[in-house]
């Protein structure tokens, strides 16, 4: 075992446990480097090596054994036993040897050791060793490793030069070691008096950026003339791919007007990153101008720079700009990429520039596939079949078809109902030695369904099935909702099964009309598996169905399992819809479960969602025959004033049943609101109001002798509608018991 050596009380623990964690992590890392090698301990060869250093022992022979010792132990105790030598001298070189194979391994602690006696005994050329041990470290990605050199050698009194610190501030970002490391080295140098460069701060700014730590990277950018420091082309690069990165694509563009002021000259690193990134952002005036300004500087801009603002005047359907992009392009020998090519084929396209299409691939002498199959698309999309089939036949003696050639055709021809024109086509497919494969069938498939042939479409779909194939999601559907139409439920489940275990998700409208036809032949267990796979699978199709559930379960259920699936629906957090409430609602009312129909109510309202006259009237009717309109009156009151459902015959049933459950005061209110829509109450309405005039009888004869007066009051109206027979100068009636 190597015994540990004192440990700097400077060097942070963090320090030394990353030194550990990298060394353990990287299985043989003293094997891959050409420094060093490590193997089992073998006392024979220290032996020797012993032996050999008797006769010749002097600093670059005992380098030469440190060189060939693999074993680290044994490399250590030579080294060793060399100190103990009289007659020898250590040099800053051995301890060099020494310090790299130990930190090469890992050996943080011991590593470090060496590196105190070096500096303490201050060798000559001990700060050129240490700088070396740093770029070695630095070189091999042992960055915690010099770290640690760095540290001992400003404890040691030596002032490391800018340069050193830059070297290893630059390996820290490009190994992405986070603002910890960097700001540690930062720290380190502020102490030794080292003044930072505007490589340093750019370093610093990276690092901060990409920890999303834009109000301090703004900050010291802000400050970096406080440090007698001019941002240069890297500054600004790195400020304005941060701020757009980070989603400040305006203040990157103050930026980038500060860097003109600046007059600073942007290098070609800096227009190949913000470009790009200026066109991804749809800002394409501002790539523009830099375009220019790169042009003007006689900077060569590279295929990436061609290839983002091609992309960004495609999405603008600026043709005649990228058609001169990619002629500039071709100049400069540079070639454009497919992607590049799809994209103006596809502006041509959307612009109805089919002809112009044809003359641009055959001009710029294109012999690439996915161009071609771009235009037989567009040539489909505006019914110029006969121009695609020209096109198609041109590319098959160019011998640039494909499967995807022919599927194009094939598939649009499918979309018509054209499936002997289809066949036909397949059949010289198979001539030119294509195999059909999944999209041919998914084509012939959605064709069959058009055509309304279900018994052919399912049998492809057996050969489909039996090579494990997957159809495209219009095909699915297609064949879902024609299975559905023909009332092949069984069928239309087996094929969403098939796809569901192939991980695809079916489309909403498909999937309710599936669900649906399965509740309307009572297969709601199945209905409720289906909807259950559908919710695992896409959330997008999760809420479609349960309306068609619900009412399954009301026509054959007690109660239990609607309540069950109502719950399952709410833990999932799935929106009920208004047709789902009003599902619930009816079948509470007609299993006579009173509480739990107002209590749907209640959260339906509450939701913002209101249920049609028919059920309102059903449900108030109900609750007003058991005496339980109480339960709803908070909801009548947030449904009442603004509500367009209610009628007359509903605020009769309320002021009836409020009245006769005790509640007058909420039965007066409505019966106010009901007349001032100009409704009449109905005659038992009126017999309850009539009856209640005699029960107060005293009371007006005694405000009548104080000669208190009332104004027109609900009576007067009563009055105005029922005829002469009822009392006009009656007081207000406010019902009291």
């Amino acid at each position: 075992m190597l015994h540990p050596l004192t440990l700097s009380k400077r060097i942070p623990r963090w320090v030394i446990l990353k030194v550990y964690l990298s060394s353990v992590s990287c299985t043989n890392s003293i094997q891959i480097n050409p420094e060093i090698d490590q193997n089992l301990p073998n006392p024979m060869d220290f032996e020797s090596k012993i032996q050999f250093l008797r006769n010749k022992l002097f600093p670059d022979g005992l380098i030469k054994v440190l060189q060939s010792t693999s074993d680290i132990n044994s490399s250590v105790n030579v080294f060793k036993w060399a100190s103990l030598q009289k007659r020898f001298h250590h040099t800053s070189d051995t301890y060099y040897w020494i310090i790299l194979k130990l930190g090469m391994a890992g050996y943080v602690e011991e590593m470090n050791g060496f590196c105190q006696n070096l500096v303490k005994d201050a060798f000559p050329g001990v700060e050129r060793t240490l700088v070396s041990l740093i770029e070695s470290f630095v070189r091999h990605c042992r960055l915690s490793e010099a770290i640690c050199v760095l540290v001992n050698m400003s404890l040691g009194g030596y002032k490391p030069s800018i340069n050193v610190y830059n070297i290893v501030f630059g390996a820290l970002v490009e190994e992405r070691r986070g603002l910890q490391d960097v700001v540690f080295v930062y720290k380190e140098m502020v102490k030794t008096g080292v003044v930072p460069n505007v490589d340093t701060l750019n370093y610093l700014l990276e690092v901060l950026f990409e920890c999303k730590r834009v109000d301090s990277a703004f900050d010291q950018y802000r400050r970096m003339d406080k440090k007698r420091c001019n941002p240069n082309s890297r500054t600004f690069e790195i400020v304005m791919k941060g701020l757009i990165v980070n989603n400040q694509v305006d203040d990157s563009i103050i930026i980038l007007d500060e860097m003109l002021e600046h007059r600073c000259s942007p290098e070609l690193s800096f227009y190949t990153c913000i470009i790009p990134l200026f066109c991804k952002e749809h800002k394409l005036e501002e790539a523009i101008r830099l375009f220019r300004m790169m042009r003007t500087a006689n900077l060569v801009p590279s295929s990436f720079i061609y290839e983002a603002l091609i992309h960004c005047f495609c999405k603008n359907l600026q043709l005649d700009d990228a058609i001169n992009l990619i002629e500039e392009m071709m100049e400069s020998c540079l070639t454009p990429g497919n992607d590049v090519l799809v994209d103006v084929v596809n502006v041509f396209c959307k612009l109805g520039k089919i002809a112009e299409a044809v003359k641009f691939l055959e001009d710029k002498h294109v012999l690439e596939t996915s161009p071609y199959n771009a235009l037989l698309g567009g040539c489909c999309d505006a019914c110029k079949f006969s121009v695609a089939k020209d096109l198609l036949e041109t590319m098959h003696k160019k011998s640039i078809a494909n499967s995807d050639s022919w599927n194009i055709l094939i598939r649009w021809l499918c979309e018509k109902a054209e499936i002997r024109k289809s066949h036909e086509l397949i059949g010289r497919m198979i001539i030119s030695s294509l195999v059909p494969n999944f999209a041919t069938y998914s084509a012939l498939i959605l064709g069959y369904c058009r055509l309304s042939k279900i018994e052919d479409a399912l049998e492809l779909f057996l050969q489909f099935c039996a090579k494990c194939w997957v159809l495209d999601s219009i095909a699915y559907s297609e064949l879902i909702e024609s299975l559905c139409r023909a009332e092949k439920l069984l069928e239309a489940t087996e094929v969403f099964h098939y796809m569901f275990a192939s991980g695809c998700s079916l489309q909403p409208f498909s999937l309710n009309m599936l669900i649906k036809g399965l509740c309307d032949k009572g297969m709601v267990n199945e209905a409720v598996r289906l909807q259950q796979m559908a919710y695992d699978s896409s959330t997008s199709c999760a809420n479609a169905p349960y309306s068609y559930i619900l009412l399954g379960l009301s026509k054959s259920d007690n109660g239990r399992n609607i309540l069950a699936f109502l719950s399952q629906m709410l833990v999932k957090g799935c929106n009920i819809d208004a047709g789902a409430y009003s599902i619930l609602i009816q079948s509470m009312i007609a299993q006579n479960r009173i509480k739990d129909s107002a209590l749907f109510f209640n959260i339906m309202v509450k939701e913002g969602l209101i249920p049609d006259s028919d059920i309102l009237h059903d449900l108030f009717s109900c609750l007003a025959n058991h005496s339980q309109l109480h339960l709803i009156l908070t909801t009548i009151d947030n449904l009442v004033p603004d509500s367009q459902v209610l009628d007359s015959a509903m605020y009769n049933i309320l002021v009836n049943g409020l009245w006769k459950e005790g509640h007058k005061d909420e039965a007066c209110r409505l019966l106010d609101l009901m007349l001032e829509k100009g409704w009449v109450p109905d005659s038992c309405t009126h017999r309850l109001l009539i009856g209640s005039v005699n029960g107060v009888e005293n009371e007006q004869k005694m405000l009548a002798s104080d000669n208190f007066t009332i104004e027109d009051n609900v009576l007067d109206i009563l009055a105005e509608g029922l005829g002469e027979n009822m009392n006009v100068s009656t007081p207000k009636m406010h019902f009291d018991q």
